[in-house]
C-alpha cells in the first residue's frame, strides 16, 4: 500500500505491507532510485511476520525536495522517519549508498535499530587498503541531459547480472522516475560537498555495531566488490559477510529467491 508522510517538513511517499517488527528498506542513490526497488519484496517479509517498509528518501523518486541535498542530511532523516511511522525500533535494510546510512545510524542509535541488513554498498568499502579510491559523490550514475529509455535501459542493465529482470513495466517506472524534477535533483546531489568525515572510515566501525550485523554482495558487482569483501573479510573474520554468485549491483532482484530467504532468516534469529 502506498502512503504519506510529512517528516522535516517535508512529503515522504513510502510503501508498507504486513505488520510486527518493522523493517525499514532504503534505496541507492542512482538516478531514478525509489521505494519500488523493494517493491517486490515487501510481501515476503509482511508474509513472515513483519511491517515491511520502504520510503523514497527525501529528494527522491515522489518525496519533497530538502534543503540540504547531503548524504550526511539523510542519514539524520531516518530516525525522524522512523518516528513520524511510529516506528520506536525497527531493523533497517540498505542498498547501494544507504549501506553507509542504516550503518551509521546503528551506530548513532543503537537502541532505535534492532538488525542491520547491507546490500552491495560499495560506498561503505571505500578506503580499504589495496584498492584505488573512484571519484564522483558515492552512488550515483548519468549525465547533465535526460536520459533516453535506452539509457535508463543500459543503467538498469549495468545493474543487474540477469538482463531478463527489465520488463517494460520495470523499464518504464524507472525510466519516469529518471526525467524531470527527479534528474534536477540527481544533478544537485552531484554536485554537494559533504562535510568532512573524521575519524576511522565507516568499513572500520563494522565491529562496534551492537545490533545483529549481515552484508550481502554480489560477485558478479561493480568496483571489485567481491575482492573488497575478501580484503574486509579478512580485517574481519567475524563479521557476517556472503558473496552470492550470479548477483551484480541489483542483488535482490538477481537472486531474489535466495535475497528473501536469507533476509527472513535473518530477521527472524
Amino acid at each position: 500500500m502506498e502512503r504519506e508522510v510529512s517528516v522535516d517538513g517535508l512529503k515522504i511517499r513510502y510503501l508498507e505491507e504486513g505488520s510486527g517488527m518493522p523493517v525499514i528498506m532504503l534505496h541507492g542513490a542512482s538516478l531514478g532510485s525509489s521505494a519500488d526497488v523493494f517493491e517486490r519484496h515487501l510481501g515476503k517479509l509482511a508474509a513472515a511476520g513483519f511491517r515491511a517498509v520502504a520510503y523514497d528518501q527525501p529528494g527522491f523518486g515522489l518525496s519533497g525536495t530538502p534543503e540540504d541535498y547531503t548524504l550526511a542530511y539523510r542519514t539524520r532523516f531516518l530516525p525522524d522517519f522512523m518516528s513520524a511511522i511510529g516506528a520506536g525500533q525497527a531493523a533497517l535494510i540498505g542498498h547501494s549508498q544507504a549501506g553507509g546510512i542504516v550503518v551509521q545510524t546503528a551506530l548513532d542509535h543503537p537502541d532505535r535499530v534492532a538488525k542491520v541488513l547491507v546490500v552491495c554498498s560499495g560506498s561503505l568499502l571505500q578506503g580499504l587498503p589495496g584498492f584505488d579510491q573512484p571519484g564522483g559523490h558515492g552512488g550515483g550514475e548519468g549525465s547533465d541531459a535526460p536520459p533516453t529509455l535506452e539509457d535508463s535501459r543500459k543503467l538498469l542493465e549495468s545493474n543487474l547480472y540477469n538482463k531478463a529482470l527489465i520488463t517494460p513495466e520495470v523499464l518504464e517506472k524507472r525510466h519516469s522516475m529518471s526525467l524531470g524534477q527527479n534528474l534536477e535533483r540527481f544533478l544537485e546531489r552531484s554536485r554537494v560537498v559533504e562535510p568532512k568525515r573524521t575519524g576511522p572510515r565507516l568499513w572500520e566501525r563494522l565491529m562496534e555495531v551492537r545490533a545483529p550485523l549481515l552484508l550481502l554482495y554480489g560477485k558478479q558487482d561493480r568496483n571489485q566488490a567481491a575482492e573488497k569483501c575478501a580484503v574486509l573479510k579478512e580485517q574481519m573474520p567475524e563479521l557476517r559477510l556472503e558473496v552470492i554468485d550470479k548477483a551484480c549491483h541489483m542483488l535482490m532482484w538477481d537472486v531474489a529467491e535466495i535475497y528473501d530467504r536469507k533476509a527472513v532468516e535473518f530477521l527472524k534469529e
